[in-house]
């Protein structure tokens, strides 16, 4: 295994809104550009779709249903620091409300 794979940064980001998401994309990759890091992504996986089934009455006209449905977003975007201020220059990041992150 090379040197650089042991220091790789993988940020998942997750959100319900595509838009929150490339916004958020793109804010972290014009930060870590500045620290010359290498950037892989971002890389977009599978939307995630939950279908709930709701009776519309309560008691009676069971045929008579409503769906609702919740898509999740989600990117990765490996950063391969070349210097110790790319991971400073995360930290400093805001990134929108409504985008869930996970840092390894």
């Amino acid at each position: 295994m090379n040197n650089q794979s042991k220091n790789k940064i993988r940020i998942k980001l997750e959100s319900f809104e595509s838009e929150l998401l490339d916004i958020s994309c793109k804010q972290i990759i014009e930060k870590v550009q500045l620290t010359q890091a290498k950037i892989i992504g971002p890389v977009p996986l599978p939307v995630r779709k939950k279908i709930y089934c709701v009776l519309r009455s309560p008691h009676v006209n069971k045929d008579s249903r409503e769906h609702f449905e919740i898509k999740r977003y989600s990117r990765i975007v490996d950063i391969y620091p070349s210097v110790n201020t790319t991971t400073q220059s995360l930290l400093s990041i805001n990134l929108p409300s409504g985008v869930k992150t996970t840092i390894k």
